[in-house]
């Protein structure tokens, strides 16, 4: 019976007769209901109760395709708003809600339509993108959905003409941030130049806009987890960008006010390190060198712990690897054979030069099954969900010690004599048969027998 309850009928109303292009009193009705939700606390709780189905015919209102751009924008920012309030009511549960009612799907159809404008409307697109951005993470099937929509590269296409406005890009690379989790949607983003345009924000050095580096540099790690695109990356030699980037970053950040940049650029380096190619760029690029000394530098700022453990994870997988014993000085310890033959392949590799790498990267780069596979990988993240460790021991019986004897059987007979309640038999005679009698515990004693010591009765 309240105001917003009419409103919301009226909506209702609205949208199984709007093939009669009632846009003009959608529009009235939705931003009507935006205004009490913004002002009313009444109204706010009346639209996030329970068993409320505000959210339902909103959603529904989006569904229509008679609406003109202002009543799409007010029912959107009404959408945006119920998101935010429920968020800050409830712990921000609301995402998965508009999840399991359809609203990814109803949010990437209206972005599609919305983008066949020309110019798009940026409020608009704002709204939405902020949107998908929120229930993106709720949503596993976002990435195929986006896909199957012709979506995928709506936000790309936005980005790339919208490069000196940071106010649009920076919620369209956290859209592009939620696709690149699915492997497929990394490879044809990548085949579309979404590499080439991330190291086009992110660098060359600059303190304005972080916030929008923070989250080009987390879009980038993720895409770069595709050999295909890292693999482009290393070709257009950004490995050395990407340490140019680091070093500056530690050179001009001296009250560490940054470190989850600096952070994001060794995660780059450690996705695209992945591949041998990318190992091999490395260290071509002295990268080792770099990040041994950045580290050195970190070591005594406590808050910079997650550099130093991120730079010792790359270095150890680029670190060349060597057989034992090590003929060369690529190690701090040497081991030495008892006995070098005169020939052979052992000799052989005792003759080789010190700069020489005997061991040979054997990691294959060309297998990249996600770029020409058609197979979905939406549910990969539901199988490590499921994954069996097998190297864990499961067995009880394996897993308990074997308590073994320090002496064999023989030598403890010995000490028989002071411990004869371990092998004389202590039983009470019957005088009247002259045998032994069972031994029958009373059931009234309870507790431990106590034996009395001597000069005790």
């Amino acid at each position: 019976n309240s105001r917003t309850m009419s409103l919301l009928s009226q909506l209702e109303k609205i949208n199984l007769d709007s093939v009669l292009g009632e846009s003009d009193s959608a529009r009235y009705v939705t931003s009507k209901i935006l205004h009490l939700v913004q002002s009313q606390e009444k109204t706010k709780k009346e639209m996030i109760s329970k068993g409320s189905t505000g959210i339902e015919v909103i959603l529904s209102t989006l569904e229509v395709k008679s609406f003109n751009l202002c009543s799409y924008r007010c029912i959107v920012s009404l959408v945006f708003y119920h998101q935010a309030l429920y968020s800050e009511i409830r712990g921000g549960r609301r995402a998965s809600v508009l999840v399991t009612k359809g609203g990814t799907q109803i949010l990437l159809q209206l972005l599609l339509t919305a983008s066949k404008d020309s110019p798009a409307n940026e409020e608009l697109m704002v709204l939405l993108h902020t949107l998908l951005a929120k229930i993106g993470p709720k949503d596993k099937k976002i990435g195929m959905k986006a896909r199957i929509n012709g979506a995928l590269n709506i936000s790309l296409n936005l980005v790339k003409q919208n490069l000196q406005n940071p106010r649009l890009v920076l919620p369209c690379l956290q859209v592009l941030r939620v696709y690149s989790t699915n492997s497929v949607n990394a490879v044809s983003l990548g085949k579309n130049g979404v590499v080439e345009l991330m190291f086009k924000i992110i660098g060359p050095f600059s303190k304005k806009n972080t916030s929008l580096m923070k989250v080009a540099l987390d879009t980038l790690a993720a895409l770069l987890k595709s050999k295909t695109n890292a693999r482009r990356a290393v070709d257009r030699g950004y490995v050395q960008m990407l340490l140019t980037i680091y070093v500056d970053w530690h050179r001009h950040d001296s009250r560490h006010r940054y470190m989850l940049i600096r952070k994001g650029v060794l995660q780059c380096i450690k996705s695209v390190t992945n591949i041998k190619l990318g190992r091999k760029a490395f260290i071509d690029a002295n990268g080792m060198k770099i990040l041994y000394n950045t580290s050195q530098e970190c070591l005594a700022v406590r808050t910079l712990d997650p550099l130093v453990n991120t730079s010792s994870l790359i270095m150890r997988k680029c670190f060349p690897k060597n057989r034992l014993p090590l003929p060369t000085i690529k190690s701090a310890f040497h081991f030495q054979l008892p006995v070098i033959p005169a020939s052979g392949p052992v000799a052989q590799l005792y003759n080789l030069p010190p700069d020489v790498d005997d061991v040979v990267d054997e990691s294959d780069d060309n297998e990249d099954v996600e770029t020409e596979s058609e197979v979905e990988t939406e549910n990969d993240d539901d199988k490590d969900q499921h994954f069996k460790n097998d190297d864990i021991e499961t067995d009880i019986n394996k897993l308990k010690p074997r308590q073994e004897l320090g002496r064999p059987i023989e030598e403890l007979k010995m000490y028989e004599q002071f411990f004869p309640e371990l092998s004389e038999n202590f039983q009470e005679w019957d005088l009247v048969s002259k045998e032994p009698k069972p031994f029958v515990p009373d059931a009234n004693l309870s507790g431990p027998i106590v034996v009395p010591t001597a000069g005790e009765e």
